[in-house]
């Protein structure tokens, strides 16, 4: 008898799921048989050189076209699933609150939480480290995941069953050169999951982390391409994983199969970690 991935009359909320590993999650969910929002910063009907403002990511996707939030929405509502596009902040605890008020609403429940949206948009040692970005990573990076959290639980809570994901990085545990206010972010999500293992636990809550190494997102294929290769050929297969490898983890521990696993720190990393000396 084949063991299969059930989402079936699951709601979950994706942030960040307009492109790379949101994305990729949505679908993956999705086509496991949950409805879906995706929730982003950037969506295609609501883009304007405000935009900007967001970073240089923001700015980036906007001009280059690779904001696909609706997008995500046509595709897995053509998959015969709900889902719906919301612009949202996750910094901002009013839209995070008004998003979650608006699926449930509009879908019923909320079961899953995936914290995807982060930002990654400057590399600089630490003298040099900006303190306004310092600032706006922890927001975005810590602070968005716990304003989510927070704003689900109760929704979970009173239906006796959820499941969390965080996105974390290999650089919140072995640290990033250049990446200060990231793996910091990073690292400090890694201790968030653990709580809400922890706290959840009574009420039929599961949390845990995935922690992927160096994939092939767009950001990914936007950087440089001699350290991409370098980071690529750290890891045992000599190269870079893809967004399906992290949404596959993802189906799974939102699913039935991985009701006794939480709290954990889940590698998709290529195995990058193990030439760490």
């Amino acid at each position: 008898m084949a063991i299969e991935i059930d989402l079936s009359g699951r709601v979950a909320f994706v942030t960040g799921g307009s492109r790379g590993l949101g994305r990729a999650d949505a679908l993956a969910l999705a086509r496991a048989g949950a409805d879906v929002v995706v929730a982003d910063l950037l969506v295609e009907s609501q883009l304007s050189d405000e935009t900007d403002r967001y970073g240089a990511l923001a700015t980036v996707a906007r001009q280059q076209g690779l904001v696909h939030t609706e997008e995500t929405v046509r595709d897995i509502e053509a998959m015969g699933r709900r889902a719906l596009a919301i612009r949202c902040d996750v910094t901002d605890r009013d839209e995070v609150a008004a998003a979650v008020g608006r699926a449930v609403g509009e879908l019923g429940s909320l079961d899953i939480l995936v914290n995807n949206a982060g930002t990654l948009d400057h590399a600089a040692q630490f003298p040099d480290q900006s303190p306004q970005l310092w600032e706006r990573d922890l927001r975005v990076n810590l602070t968005g995941a716990f304003n989510c959290a927070q704003a689900v639980w109760p929704h979970m809570k009173e239906r006796g069953w959820g499941r969390i994901v965080n996105m974390a990085s290999v650089a919140g545990t072995l640290g990033g050169f250049g990446q200060a206010s990231y793996s910091t972010t990073k690292s400090g999500l890694l201790d968030l999951t653990k709580t809400l293992a922890m706290e959840g636990g009574r009420h039929g809550i599961t949390a845990n982390a995935i922690v992927p190494g160096i994939i092939g997102t767009e950001a990914f294929h936007m950087a440089n391409p001699a350290m991409n290769e370098r980071i690529a050929n750290r890891t045992v297969f000599k190269r870079p994983g893809e967004p399906q490898d992290i949404a596959n983890a993802i189906a799974w521990l939102c699913s039935d199969l991985a009701a006794y696993v939480t709290g954990i720190e889940l590698n998709v990393s290529g195995g990058v970690e193990l030439f760490v000396f």
